[in-house]
């Protein structure tokens, strides 16, 4: 997979790119010279080679006839139209303005616009305190921002957005999406403006525990097998070790910083953010783990709720329990492979689903019950020994068992990349390996390119953990062997419970189990109720067939959040409302433009079409594609780029 560094990618040469770094960086720390150095080579940022080398702009404003000046006077955000050498300054930066002002590029035609000629990108940064429980510490996080603001004038509301995670970039979000989101839900009056979290992708400090991308793959194979294609007891403790030693590093590494990453904390940046738009309220639409920051802040500033969208709903309740982001994730995954992946394909039929088409040995479609019992044979097959397979950029390689469960995880969350997943299981069934070899042939980082340190891939453990850091042991939890039989009991009834995602789900949790002897407590979490009297009611959304947050968390939630909520129950296929409803689409619209919610408490809205049939039957080159931009969406929502699997 691609690094995550999210603002706009062109493609570049790499020597070219490189060299318009280094002169857009000049002046900048060593640390900043080669983080934007190593952007350039990796062909993620058009740095323009015309910027003046050495240029110094002292609280520069540089007019623009229809624009004005940037920064504009008293922005906290410091806002600079967008260009891609516009990477906040670093922590280490005795002048951090003067700094992030010789990256501005005057020039309006090398700015990063919207498709409305009078939209524009703006990039800029907020320092907010990095512990809010001691005023005596002046360190501070450095949040990146990037806001979509539609004329010169911005808007009296701004949408924030938040992707998910932990660990999803927020600016890469409004990079995909803000234009869209702007249009559907507010007719183009409400700016949009994503933030990346404390400790993730841009912000900094970013969490990195390893030197390189690189290194994570060296352990990967070794530390990340299934629980059937494994004795699993020498299988957890290989990761069991791999996770205390990368917990360990982390600690070299940021010291008593682990402990402010929080969800509690980062619902405090957010509410800095408020301040810093100088805005009332928060109005916004929050995705799966973004859902938990929604909640977290809702119920410590709930004066300060405005028109807020949570889509993908967790129950945070869950959160603070020992294994809760594991096991409260399980409930639709089965269902979602067999009645939508599978189900809706035999549906669909042979002229829509290539899975459709007849099985080896057989000349009849097959059943439901026919292709499941074919992907119950095709995985006991892997488990016995991989099948050998080969790309034209690796060369060699192995499809396992556990590649192939992740595989179909992932591919739960966006219904869109089905067509491409079961088209490669029809060539897989047949022998054919190609299709399948590409989509599992995947890196933390490209080997073509220069390895660069900028994936922030061990921020969702260490918020993971610390959100559940007091969680009361179970009575059978074994101190003396900090609970090895109670974790191994914990994986066999979450894959019994979900074969496809229960292994993914408890490799998530599993690293909490140092937590405490590496860390101790973080500096806050929030453990109150969620039925404060809000500022205005929220609106969840949940989905039927969701993979990662199931119905039943929107339900339990609405229950205890009760007149301060109103829940939309998305009967559809993947991770939050991608599946499109034009009843969801309605209600979310009128919530955002007018703030109207529905008189019932839950309102049923289906799916506009199925699986299988949005769009016309394609080549195998298109369906890869695809699939490709699907599973970067997903990734996006998960907040790292590795093959562990979260929200």
């Amino acid at each position: 997979m691609q690094p995550t560094m999210t603002y706009e990618k062109h493609a570049l040469l790499p020597e070219v790119a490189t060299q318009a770094s280094a002169r857009a960086g000049a002046g900048l720390s060593w640390k900043a010279k080669l983080a934007l150095a190593a952007l350039g080579a990796l062909g993620w940022f058009r740095l323009d080679a015309r910027l003046e080398q050495g240029r110094i702009i002292k609280h520069g404003h540089h007019h623009n006839s229809d624009w004005g000046s940037f920064p504009h006077t008293d922005d906290p955000f410091h806002f600079l139209p967008c260009t891609n050498a516009t990477v906040p300054p670093g922590l280490d930066e005795a002048h951090p303005l003067e700094a992030w002002m010789r990256l501005y590029d005057p020039n309006p035609q090398h700015w990063s616009r919207g498709n409305g000629s009078r939209s524009l990108y703006l990039c800029g940064w907020l320092d907010v305190p990095l512990d809010y429980t001691n005023t005596s510490d002046k360190r501070v996080a450095r949040l990146a921002v990037t806001k979509l603001q539609h004329a010169p004038e911005r808007s009296k509301r701004t949408m924030i957005v938040e992707p998910g995670g932990p660990g999803g970039s927020g600016t890469s979000l409004v990079w995909r999406k803000a234009e869209l989101f702007a249009q559907k839900y507010t007719d183009d009056t409400f700016d949009v403006l994503g933030w990346d979290p404390r400790g993730v992708n841009v912000s900094q400090p970013s969490i990195s525990c390893f030197p390189y991308d690189a290194d994570r793959d060296r352990w990967n194979l070794l530390t990340t097998r299934f629980h059937r294609e494994s004795e699993p007891r020498e299988a957890m403790l290989k990761a069991d070790a791999m996770n205390q030693a990368i917990l360990e590093a982390c600690k070299r590494e940021y010291g008593d910083v682990a402990g402010m990453l929080t969800t509690a904390f980062v619902a405090r940046d957010l509410d800095e953010i408020r301040k810093a738009l100088g805005e009332e309220v928060v109005n916004g639409y929050f995705i799966s783990y973004g859902t938990g920051i929604g909640q977290t802040y809702v119920n410590m500033f709930p004066h300060a709720v405005g028109r807020l969208m949570l889509d993908g709903t967790e129950y945070v309740r869950d959160q603070r329990l020992i294994g809760g982001f594991g096991w409260a994730a399980l409930d639709n995954i089965t269902a979602a492979f067999h009645d939508g992946f599978l189900g809706e394909c035999v549906d669909a039929g042979p002229d829509h689903c290539k899975l459709a088409q007849p099985l080896p040995g057989s000349t009849s479609l097959p059943t439901k019950s026919d292709l499941i019992k074919a992907m119950d044979g095709l995985f006991g097959r892997l488990v016995e020994r991989p099948i050998p397979a080969h790309t034209e950029e690796s060369g060699p390689m192995i499809i396992s068992y556990t590649q192939l469960v992740s595989l179909i995880y992932g591919a739960l969350y966006n219904p869109l990349g089905w067509d491409a997943l079961a088209a490669a299981m029809h060539d897989l069934l047949q022998g054919n390996t190609s299709m399948v070899a590409r989509m599992v042939d995947s890196w933390e980082y490209n080997p073509a390119l220069p390895v660069a340190k900028h994936s922030s891939d061990e921020l969702g453990m260490l918020v993971i953990c610390s959100d559940q850091y007091d969680s009361p042991l179970p009575p059978d939890y074994d101190v003396e062997t900090n609970g090895e039989g109670w974790y191994l009991d914990l994986w066999k009834s979450m894959v019994e419970q979900s074969e496809i995602g229960g292994n993914g789900r408890f490799l998530d949790v599993l690293p909490c189990r140092h937590w405490n002897a590496t860390f101790g407590a973080p500096k806050e979490v929030y453990r109150g109720d969620l039925d404060h009297d809000l500022s205005h009611p929220v609106l969840l959304i949940a989905e039927a067939y969701d993979p990662a947050t199931p119905l039943r968390n929107g339900r339990r939630l609405l229950r205890e959040m009760g007149k301060n909520a109103r829940l939309i129950a998305h009967h559809g296929y993947g991770h939050s409302s991608r599946d499109t409803s034009t009843c969801t689409d309605t209600i979310m619209r009128e919530y955002m433009l007018h703030g109207t919610v529905p008189e019932e408490q839950e309102t049923q809205c289906k799916a506009d079409a199925k699986p299988y049939r949005y769009t016309e039957a394609k080549s195998s080159a298109q369906l890869v594609e695809e699939w490709k931009i699907s599973m970067a969406e997903t990734q996006m929502l998960r907040g790292k780029t590795s093959r562990r699997r979260r929200v």
